[in-house]
Order: C-alpha cells, then sequence, then structure tokens
C-alpha cells in the first residue's frame, strides 16, 4: 500500500470507511450508459442521444412519477438549502435520509474532445448548449441530484479527455458545476497507478465544501488483489465485475461472480462504502418481468447502488412496479447497512441469499431471505430462519414475500419455509422478529 492510502485508512473517522458523510445507504438513481451508451447522433435521433435535453427529460420523469413514495426533507444550509436530498450527513447537522431515485447520472460521451483554453474540462457545445452548470440547476430544481461520468485516466473509454494531471481543477470545477455524484472509470490508466490516483482524486474531492459522492471502478480494473480497506477508504462504491448488459445471461454471471467473492469481500460492505454490481436493466429489452425481479431481489440483498438505466418516458407499468417495490427498496435502504450472504447453493441454478435488517425484537434482529431460480426449470427451495441466519426471536418470525405482498404467517426458528420458484425468477422475503 502506498503512503499516501496507508495515511487515508489511517485517518478514518468514526462515521463512516470514507469520512465524508455521503451514501449511508446505497445511492439511487438513473444513468444514461446502458440503454443510451454514447449516441451522438443528434440530428437523426434527437430523442435518444447523449444531451442535455435527454437528461432533462428523465429528470422530469424523475420527478413527476418517481418520488411519490420518497420520504422527502430538504437540506438546510450551505449547497443543500433547499434541495431535496437522499443522503446521511453526519457534519454536525440534522440526520436526514429519503429512498428514492434521485441521482441523475451523465455517463460517457458528454463530453468535448479538448479542454478549453483555461485547461478545463468542457461538454460538446452542440448537445450541451446551457453548459453543465445550467443542467445541474436543472436537475436540482426537480428536486433531484446530479451525476457526471469521467474517467481516472488520460481519456474517458470512449477517448474523451480525462483526469489525469488535472485533479485539482476538475474536482474544482465538478462542485462549480454542482454536481452531488461522480462515476469515475478506469480506461487509459496504468494499473499500478489506479490506488495512488484514486486516492489522490478523493483528496481533492475531500478538500471541496460541496460533498459529492464518489463512485469508482478500481477494483475492476486492477484485477486482483484487491486492498478493499483502501478502496474503502477511498469511494463511497466501488465495481468489480463487467460491465451489465442488456440480457438475462449477463446478470446471473454477476450473481455467479458475487456467489465466489461474497466470502472474502463482502465484509468490506456498509454504510459509506457498497459493493456496485452495476447498473438495473429492469425496464429495457433483455429482461422478462421474472427476470426483473430476481436482478431487483438480488441487488436489494446486496444493499448494492439502485442505478437504473432505462428510458423513463417508455418503461411498462409492469417493469416499473417492481423498480418501485417500496418493500424491497426498504431492503436495499436497510440501515444496518450489512450486505447479504449467500446461504444455500442448491445444485447449479437455486440459491438463497440472506441478510439481517430492522427492526429488532429484544436482541432480536430481522432478516430478508432471496430464493433464485436462474434456471429454465421450477424448483422448489426449502430453508428455516436459523439456516438462513436470522437471530433467534423469542417470538417468532412474522413472514411477508414482498413481490406478491403475501403472508406467510408466524415460524419459529426451526420452522420450514419453502419457496416455490418459476423459471429464472425469484421471491424476497422479510421475516420480522416478533
Amino acid at each position: 500500500m502506498s503512503l499516501s492510502v496507508s495515511l487515508l485508512v489511517a485517518l478514518l473517522g468514526p462515521c463512516l470507511a470514507l469520512d465524508n458523510g455521503l451514501a449511508r445507504t446505497p445511492p439511487m438513481g438513473w444513468l444514461t450508459w446502458e440503454r443510451f451508451r454514447c449516441n451522438m447522433d443528434c440530428v437523426n435521433d434527437p430523442d435518444n442521444c447523449i444531451s442535455e435535453n435527454l437528461m432533462k427529460a428523465m429528470a422530469d420523469r424523475l420527478a413527476d412519477g418517481w418520488l411519490r413514495r420518497a420520504r422527502i426533507q430538504v437540506g438546510d444550509r450551505g449547497p443543500w438549502k433547499g434541495v431535496r436530498i437522499s443522503l446521511v450527513r453526519c457534519w454536525g447537522t440534522k440526520t436526514r435520509k429519503i429512498n428514492s431515485y434521485l441521482y441523475v447520472i451523465v455517463d460517457d460521451c458528454w463530453l468535448n474532445s479538448t479542454r478549453d483554453a483555461e485547461g478545463r474540462l468542457q461538454p460538446d457545445k452542440d448537445r450541451f448548449p446551457g453548459g453543465m452548470a445550467a443542467l445541474g440547476d436543472y436537475i436540482h430544481g426537480r428536486g433531484l441530484l446530479y451525476g457526471i461520468y469521467e474517467d481516472i485516466g488520460s481519456e474517458t473509454c470512449a477517448g474523451y479527455p480525462g483526469l489525469q494531471g488535472h485533479f485539482q481543477l476538475d474536482a474544482q470545477t465538478f462542485a462549480e458545476w454542482g454536481a452531488d455524484y461522480l462515476k469515475i472509470d478506469g480506461c487509459n490508466e496504468r494499473r499500478a497507478d489506479l490506488p495512488e490516483d484514486h486516492a489522490a482524486f478523493g483528496a481533492e474531492l475531500a478538500a471541496l465544501e460541496r460533498p459529492i459522492v464518489y463512485s469508482c471502478e478500481w477494483p475492476f480494473y486492477e484485477l486482483g488483489p484487491h486492498n478493499y480497506t483502501a478502496i474503502a477508504a477511498t469511494c463511497n462504491l466501488w465495481r468489480n465485475t463487467h460491465d451489465v448488459q442488456d440480457h438475462w445471461e449477463s446478470v446471473v454471471s454477476i450473481a455467479r461472480l458475487y456467489s465466489l467473492l461474497e466470502a472474502e469481500q463482502f465484509q468490506f460492505a456498509g454504510p459509506g462504502g457498497w459493493f456496485d454490481p452495476d447498473m438495473l436493466i429492469i425496464g429495457d429489452f433483455g429482461l422478462t418481468l421474472a427476470q426483473s425481479r430476481v436482478q431487483m431481489a438480488l441487488w436489494a440483498i446486496w444493499a448494492a447502488p439502485l442505478i437504473m438505466s432505462n428510458d423513463l418516458r417508455a418503461i411498462s407499468a409492469e417493469a416499473a412496479a417492481i423498480l418501485q417495490n417500496a418493500d424491497v427498496i426498504a431492503v436495499d435502504q436497510d440501515e444496518l447497512g450489512v450486505m447479504g450472504r449467500l446461504k444455500v447453493q442448491q445444485g447449479d441454478d437455486a440459491q438463497l441469499w440472506a441478510r439481517p435488517v430492522l427492526p429488532r425484537a429484544g436482541d432480536a434482529t430481522s432478516c430478508a431471505v432471496a430464493a433464485v431460480n436462474y434456471g429454465d426449470s421450477a424448483t422448489e427451495l426449502s430453508f428455516t430462519p436459523a439456516l438462513a441466519g436470522c437471530a433467534e426471536a423469542a417470538g417468532g418470525y412474522r413472514v411477508r414475500e414482498l413481490y406478491s405482498g403475501a403472508d406467510g404467517g408466524l415460524v419459529q426458528p426451526g420452522d420450514t419455509i419453502t419457496a416455490s420458484l418459476p423459471p429464472t425468477d425469484a421471491l424476497i422475503y422479510t421475516l420480522t422478529a416478533q
């Protein structure tokens, strides 16, 4: 570990792994990449190209239809004054939290091919004629939060100017534009420089007066072995998987990778720092509704960021209902922040994942359980609360399946619960301690 990274780890405060007061629960929002990629053809495809118009259209959909389940509170000082926020702060102000899709994030291809005469990043003038600060003002004006993509290396993955050599200037620029979230990619960066450069840019963000969530892809590009103590001390969330693609096999491959990693790595996740399995593709073209339930259940059990990449103007009511399921979101956003663990592997295709969640009954914590079937044939997966790792509750557990809302009654630690799983589908339960 380099000296600067070691010092950063040693100086951690008690509030978070990364002591910036942000992402106490996994961030939720919307991102351009999977659905809209690097579409820059605003002449022939003006409604779907990467532009300020696309960003504003998605912000409008989120503000007008996707906040109705949120618990809205308003910032009371500094850059957050009057802005609805989705984070918990521990800087001496009131603790506040919202569970809703609030971040609106532009991914790659927003940039001009060169920096300006002063060395500053600048957007493509044709597709972002109002500029990035004005776009941030628009998003904030809709009660949402603003995210921007960049790359820690010399260029972004699409070949636009990267952060390398401009860490301080670019951090200040993002703050001036009103950014609330930065997604930092790792293309065109030497693998050996990833720890030092991520820590250095993180230090520049920490020096700002504006709080900005720091999303990294450091472990994905590093390949391994990973120092997750250093990663968690630097980033609010981090990705160690390939990009999710709009098909079922991609979701399954991420799940199988997490099955291999969970015992060794998941201990490093928690309030302020999260593993990121990448975007929710629910509402796109590649998943059935059943498969969409699988992705949503797994991401919730993993305490993963819920960052959609879809077209909110065209999403079906059924897909929207999965994404807006308040009970599943509550599992994902549970304040304990414990990442779920694999409890049962049945054959190649059936898994049981579980995590402790609130509320408590005495000393016993409730738990959430996801039963998942990746296979093409129906199956049953049976478990007891004890097998799922639920803390023993003197009064048992009240069981509820969250997609159907079905009440499973009161069960004891040794009682058997059977999940009947159709092909490529999932059930997700809460077992509430009594």
